[in-house]
């Protein structure tokens, strides 16, 4: 596997250890070009970067070094982790975004995804279930990678969280079981949520949750399917 370097100044200037790292955070640019995005991963003016960029022909940039903390995450929260730049690995993928004209991912994009997420998941023994999106750790500000980035194929490779379909009797949603779902979603990891209030917190995570496993049907609602799928993950 080929990595190229264009290197950020944006980083911490301590290193940290192997140890340290646990997880890995998917991204895209969310810029109109390949170009701009590497120009605002390195402008210290933004204090924003990230630890590799895939283009969308497949290239591999690193652009800040494994052992520094790169600024990727920004405020975020994982089940009692806080601060997931300290803990992870930041990869951007180039893409459009919601803002510019959000593109399916290319296959070339994918591949080349999956084989550095191999290369890093043996190298810093990072678990399955510890590679999410960036909407995953920040759901009430990130929407990133989005709907049609692929979570079910990667998981093929064992990479990301999925869930098999289980035969579950009497499993139906309602009002009553909104406390039930909620729990789910704590116990997989999502933070934010006000278990017993009704509010656009609440909806913005469900809309996170469904970004991830329910891509075609990002409503930020509650359903049987949604209910689901929080079941099949957590039991």
């Amino acid at each position: 596997m080929k990595i190229l370097s264009n290197y950020s100044p944006n980083h911490s200037i301590k290193t940290r250890s192997k140890n340290d790292i646990k997880f890995i955070i998917i991204h895209y640019t969310g810029m109109q070009s390949e170009i701009e995005s590497i120009k605002r991963l390195k402008n210290p003016k933004h204090k924003v970067s990230c630890h590799y960029l895939i283009n969308r022909s497949g290239k591999i940039i690193q652009m800040v070094k494994d052992k520094h903390t790169a600024w990727h995450a920004g405020k975020s929260k994982w089940k009692n982790h806080n601060n997931l730049n300290n803990k992870s690995l930041g990869i951007e993928l180039v893409n459009k975004g919601h803002k510019y004209g959000y593109q399916s991912f290319s296959k070339k994009q994918i591949n080349s995804l999956i084989g550095l997420c191999k290369f890093l998941k043996k190298k810093y023994l990072i678990k399955k279930e510890n590679f999410l999106g960036h909407s995953d750790i920040a759901p009430l500000r990130k929407i990133d990678p989005g709907e049609k980035f692929p979570w079910q194929k990667l998981s093929n490779y064992n990479i990301g969280k999925w869930y098999k379909k289980n035969q579950v009797k009497n499993l139906k949603y309602s009002k009553n079981s909104r406390i039930f779902f909620f729990k789910n979603l704590q116990k997989l990891g999502y933070r934010y949520l006000s278990i017993r209030k009704k509010n656009i917190k609440n909806k913005r995570i469900v809309r996170s949750f469904q970004l991830h496993y329910l891509p075609n049907n990002v409503t930020g609602n509650i359903d049987q399917k949604t209910f689901e799928i929080s079941y099949f993950l957590t039991h």
